[in-house]
C-alpha cells in the first residue's frame, strides 16, 4: 500500500519531485502543524493513500510539506491557505483543492488516478484504490454536511446545532492558532482589500509576529467567524484569542498605549530592511 510521506526541506521535495516518473499522480498535500483542519486532513490522506497499491511503475506518489518549512515551493504552486493539495502530473497541475472538504479530495484523486487518458492503466490494471469501498468507508466520519440546498437532505434541528458546534469548535481553534492572528483577505505579500493592507503595514511597522487565515479562500470561516466574533467586517486581529477588533480598533489601541503589541514582537538586530517579521503561514 502506498504511504503519505513527510518532507522537511525544499532539498528533500526537489530530490523526491525528480525521482517521480513522468506518468505517476504525484498528491501534494500543503499544511501547518498548529491549523487543526490540516490533523483532521492529514489523516484522510493517509487513508486514501493506504487503500492505493504500489506499482511499477509507481502509479500514486504522496507526500506531504509544511508550506512553512518550504516557502519556495509553496509559492511555486501559489499556496495562500492550508490545507492545500495539488495534483500533478508530468510537471502539469491538474487539479488543486483547497479547504478540508475529505470527499472533495477524494473525489479529485479519484478522477486523475483513473482517468483512461492519463496512461494510468499498469500491466491491464487501473491504478484505482484497492479496496475502494474500505476507503470510503473509512472517510465517512469526514463527510461535510451537503451545502447544496437543491440536493441536500432536510437536517434535523439536532443535526444543524451539532453543525454549528462543530464549526464554533474550529473557529475557537483558529483564533488561538498563534498568539496573534490576523483574519484578512488575501494574503500579507497580497492584500485584496485596503483595510487588510494597511493592517498588514502596521503590524510590520512594530515588528509583530503574527499568524493570518485569508479569510477569501474559506466562505465557511468567512461567514462563520462574524457570527462567532459578533464583528461583521474584515480584517479582524485576535490577540491571545480574544478579539482585538478591526483597523480603526487597533490604530486606536496603539495610539492609546505605543507598547500594545509590543509583547509580541521580533527584536530588530540588524537594519530594517532585513527585519521583516514573520508572517505565519494560513488555516
Amino acid at each position: 500500500m502506498s504511504t503519505l510521506l513527510e518532507l522537511k526541506t525544499e532539498e528533500e521535495w526537489n530530490q523526491h519531485s525528480a525521482s517521480v516518473p513522468p506518468t505517476t499522480l504525484q498528491i501534494i498535500y500543503f499544511k501547518a502543524e498548529w491549523a487543526a483542519p490540516c490533523k483532521q486532513m492529514t489523516t484522510v490522506l493517509q487513508t486514501l493513500a493506504s487503500s492505493y497499491p504500489i506499482t511499477e511503475p509507481l502509479s500514486t506518489s504522496w507526500v506531504a510539506l509544511d508550506a512553512e518549512d518550504v516557502p519556495d515551493v509553496s509559492d511555486s504552486f501559489d499556496v495562500t491557505a492550508v490545507p492545500f493539495l495539488v495534483l500533478q502530473r508530468n510537471g502539469q497541475v491538474l487539479e488543486t483543492v483547497s479547504g478540508s472538504d475529505a470527499m472533495k479530495v477524494r473525489a479529485a484523486i479519484e478522477k486523475h488516478a483513473n482517468s483512461p487518458s492519463t496512461g494510468a492503466a499498469v500491466n491491464g490494471a487501473t491504478a484505482s484504490p484497492a479496496n475502494n469501498g474500505a476507503a470510503a468507508k473509512n472517510l465517512s466520519n469526514y463527510a461535510p454536511t451537503p451545502q447544496d440546498p437543491a440536493t441536500a437532505p432536510e437536517m434535523s434541528t439536532a443535526e444543524i446545532k451539532e453543525d454549528k458546534e462543530s464549526l464554533h469548535k474550529r473557529l475557537s481553534s483558529l483564533v488561538k492558532a498563534a498568539p496573534v492572528m490576523l483574519f484578512m483577505k488575501g494574503t500579507p505579500s497580497a492584500p485584496q482589500c485596503g483595510f487588510s493592507r494597511q493592517l498588514v503595514a502596521l503590524l510590520r511597522e512594530n515588528s509583530v509576529k503574527y499568524g493570518f487565515f485569508n479569510i477569501l479562500a474559506d466562505d465557511e470561516v468567512r461567514q462563520g467567524l462574524k457570527e462567532f466574533a459578533d464583528w461583521p467586517t474584515f480584517p479582524q486581529l485576535w490577540v491571545d484569542g480574544d478579539l482585538v477588533g478591526g483597523l480603526d480598533i487597533v490604530k486606536e489601541e496603539m495610539g492609546n498605549d505605543p507598547d500594545f503589541l509590543k509583547a509580541y514582537s521580533v527584536a530588530k538586530t540588524a537594519p530594517a530592511a532585513s527585519t521583516q517579521p514573520t508572517a505565519t503561514a494560513t488555516a
